[in-house]
């Protein structure tokens, strides 16, 4: 056949036969398919922002509760050597409560040795933050003293202290030792 036959005969063919079609498959979701998946993808990820937000929440929290303890440790840190070291102070107290004048004229330079190294203990004390409270003559305090004993006297009100036994120091605002107090009872 000559190829004016074979184009002719090809022609019709493509004129002559139409093509079937067949519905053809999509891979594309219809509407309400996509709005489901939308919807679900939605629904998922405001439950991973919502997982996300706590959880950067508590990170948050953990922090600010580690700084704190941070903070809280290294500003009550030396409590038990300070503690300790009030018996030092307490000592050094009752030596120069001890002295009368012929003692102090007799060993003056020793005694104010004595009391410069008092002065200086109390120096170290006031940079780390402990102080001595005085307690003399307020009324009692529970929460900073503690009573050995009460002694009737009219003249004062009652619950007045009157004698310290020993001391009561503060730590950056929290007590490290209570101090051991006489108080009035009776009076006004």
């Amino acid at each position: 056949m000559s190829d004016k036959k074979k184009k002719h005969e090809q022609e019709n063919l493509s004129v002559d036969e139409p093509e079937t079609l067949e519905p053809q498959e999509t891979d594309a979701p219809s509407e309400v398919e996509e709005e489901v998946s939308l919807a679900a993808l939605q629904e998922e990820y405001n439950k991973l922002k919502d997982s996300f937000l706590r959880a950067y929440a508590e990170a948050e929290n953990t922090k600010r509760r580690c700084q704190q303890e941070l903070e809280k440790n290294s500003k009550y840190a030396i409590s038990s050597f300070a503690k300790e070291l009030l018996s030092v102070a307490d000592n050094l107290q009752r030596a120069l409560s001890a002295v009368d004048e012929q003692t102090r004229a007799n060993c003056g330079a020793f005694i104010e040795g004595v009391e410069m190294t008092q002065k200086e203990l109390f120096h170290v004390f006031e940079k780390f933050g402990v102080k001595k409270v005085d307690c003399m003559g307020q009324v009692f305090d529970p929460n900073l003293e503690r009573v050995v004993q009460e002694v009737e006297d009219v003249e004062k009100p009652a619950g007045t202290i009157i004698a310290e036994l020993q001391s009561a120091y503060t730590i950056n605002d929290r007590i490290l030792r209570e101090a051991m107090v006489i108080v009035t009872k009776g009076g006004k």
